[in-house]
């Protein structure tokens, strides 16, 4: 039982560890914020806005040891939630027990370690994927070696579904990922059978109850058979579908936000019920997640919920309770054998990874994201609060207003780059610069690059440096953004020819094609909702100038002056927005337009810098927000 935590410093972070562990959470499973998820140090110009915001920073061994202070190591199961600087993390925390004297094979957990869901979905990734998967693959083989109980990799699906992906997408490409990790993976041949045992999925669960279910257990024998007829893994333990699984958070909604609590439940129950396919770590998040980030009590509403359904319930009493039954029998097989097809098709093209680079697999997702949300658009999918059942009394869980959410302070950001800064002072240079030529060293050579990363956590090498040592060797990576080929997201009828008529006066009347750029500013790599706006304004007659995510604002600028654009719209979901916004503001001519996780007094603070309109997840028809953009725009230009 766990709740996903971590945010604004090391002492608050650790202060959450400590209560969420005295209420009866089994494990912690950690959040890194994202110039730690993305390989940059606190004061480091991108991380701007960013430090604290949706996770711990972490950019010093100092850092792990004030994370985890009063949390004995060699009893914690924890899970490190990290994909790109994951081999440093996971060094970072060895390191951490090796000062305090614990051996590296008492260390129990998981790390997540996985790229390929970042290249599609979370955009995290730091290196190309081909060097990705190689350290990927390094950390697997070094875990089983070194540290034989923990997990090496937790290969996604979560984050797939939340871009989009259909069941069948799900499974077929999260397993098709595993072969390719476990393909690379260099160990003798007697030792794969441990190699595969010690694999970890995490998964999502979402609100289509029946299908949810039917695709756990659908993983679980594509899993038997890929273990068992590639592998030659005869023992039953070693060919386990080991899953974790959050429930869906991208699902939850900021109108009616009380409903999300039966939702939760409602997808708790589709990976409990069904023994066969039941997973082994649950964390549920909080039902104001579409608001901001949880607070204490949120996280214990969340783990109160698990702790109801697995002690006052019967439902762990019983075998299978949906063995023999018609109806998910028929539709797990049917999602086991198209799953299997595509499995088969992306294997003989070269693999999970080569389909990744070719932007084969992006184009798809983006294009089921857009069928899924027409469908919400539309009506076909009812979503109760947000396009259906609307009414509502005002919500009681809200009278607290702005305080329903945590915020990270500016002193604590202060305070954690001032240490920062102390840190580099007083740490010896000349072992820092001999770990990191090893380092450097071992990365071009294609040695293996963990034990020189725990050599360089000792001597003080920080997340920021350990990252740039690599990208030297390695490179950056933009990946493929999906949009060109994609479409159909906007409801059609008699909304979507208005707005086509609306944008048509409006370039008529600016004399070009209304053009808009969709920028990403800053670390937030969740790209659906700038991808689907992207699609919908070219659907809609626009001109798209949609350049992916990580971008500078003053890259940004530099880009709408150069495509001497209409309006720039800007999609944040870190809750970097107060810092990063008014940077293009102040370097545009045109409306600046705001779309994401926004609070009202931030809204309120946006327009009086000059914000134009702020459009929150309640803001779900792409016609309505985009004849919104077209109406200022046309003011704009009088």
């Amino acid at each position: 039982m766990r709740t996903y935590a971590g945010h604004s410093s090391a002492r608050a972070s650790n202060a959450l560890f400590l209560q969420n562990l005295a209420k009866g959470q089994s494990g912690l499973s950690v959040a890194f914020d994202l110039p730690t998820q993305t390989g940059h140090d606190a004061d480091h110009p991108l991380a701007a806005g960013e430090v604290g915001c949706v996770g711990v920073p972490v950019s010093t061994l100092e850092d792990m040891n004030l994370l985890f202070a009063d949390i004995p190591l060699g009893e914690t199961n924890t899970s490190l939630t990290i994909n790109a600087t994951a081999p440093w993390l996971l060094a970072l925390y060895i390191a951490l027990a090796e000062k305090r004297g614990v051996a590296r094979e008492a260390l129990r957990g998981t790390v997540q370690n996985d790229l390929f869901k970042e290249y599609l979905s979370r955009g995290t990734h730091i290196f190309p994927p081909k060097p990705s998967r190689a350290l990927t693959a390094e950390l697997v083989a070094f875990t089983v070696a070194e540290v034989p109980h923990w997990n090496p990799i937790n290969v996604c699906s979560y984050h797939l579904q939340e871009a989009g992906a259909t069941p069948v997408q799900e499974v077929a490409w999260t397993l098709a990922n595993a072969i390719d990790i476990l393909d690379t993976v260099d160990v003798p041949a007697d030792a794969m059978p441990r190699v595969v045992g010690r694999m970890a999925f995490f998964c999502n669960a979402g609100i289509r109850f029946v299908e949810e279910m039917c695709k756990m257990r659908a993983f679980t024998q594509l899993w038997d058979r890929i273990a068992t007829e590639r592998y030659g893994v005869t023992d039953p333990k070693q060919r386990r579908f080991r899953c974790g699984v959050q429930v869906n958070s991208l699902g939850l909604t900021e109108a009616q936000p009380e409903n999300n609590v039966p939702r939760i439940v409602l997808e708790s129950l589709g990976v409990l019920l069904s023994k066969e396919a039941r997973t082994r770590a649950l964390q549920l998040p909080a039902w104001n997640e579409a608001l901001g980030l949880p607070r204490p009590w949120d996280q214990q509403w969340s783990l109160r919920i698990q702790q109801i359904l697995a002690f006052e319930t019967d439902l762990l009493e019983y075998p299978d309770l949906f063995e023999g039954s018609v109806v998910v029998e028929a539709k797990t097989r049917e999602i086991a054998e198209e799953a299997w097809k595509e499995i088969t098709r992306i294997l003989e093209t070269g693999g999970a990874f080569a389909a990744l680079e070719r932007g084969e697999l992006k184009r798809a997702l983006v294009q089921s994201h857009a069928l899924k949300n027409a469908a919400v658009q539309s009506g076909e999918q009812v979503v109760v609060g947000r396009n259906r059942f609307t009414e509502s009394e005002p919500s009681p869980l809200l009278e607290a207003g702005e305080e329903a959410v945590v915020t990270t302070s500016d002193a604590e950001v202060r305070e954690h780059i001032q240490r920062l800064f102390a840190h580099r002072r007083a740490r010896d240079k000349n072992a820092v610069a001999a770990s990191l030529e090893q380092l450097a060293t071992a990365t071009e050579r294609g040695e293996g690059v963990m034990e020189a990363s725990i050599a360089c956590a000792h001597a003080g090498v920080t997340t920021g440096e350990w990252a740039d040592t690599l990208r030297a060797v390695h490179g950056e990576y933009r990946a493929p953004t999906g949009v060109a080929s994609a479409g159909g997201n906007l409801a059609t009828g008699e909304a979507l020819r208005t707005l086509r008529e609306q944008v048509e006066e409006a370039s008529a009347r600016l004399g070009r094609r209304l053009r808009i750029l969709v920028g990403k500013p800053g670390l937030d790599g969740h790209s659906n909702g700038a991808e689907q706006i992207a699609i919908a304004a070219r659907d809609a007659g626009m001109e798209v100038v949609y350049q992916g995510i990580r971008l500078t604002p003053e890259e940004i600028v530099a880009a709408a002056i150069q495509e001497d654009v209409h309006v720039v719209g800007l999609s944040l979901l870190s809750g970097s927005h107060l810092e990063l916004v008014p940077r293009v503001i102040a370097g545009v001519d045109v409306p600046v337009v705001v779309g994401g996780i926004v609070s009202e007094t931030d809204t309120q603070t946006l327009m009086k810098a000059g914000v134009a309109a702020v459009f929150t997840p309640k803001d779900y028809r792409f016609d309505a927000v985009l004849s919104r953009v077209v109406e200022i725009v046309v003011q704009a230009h009088p």
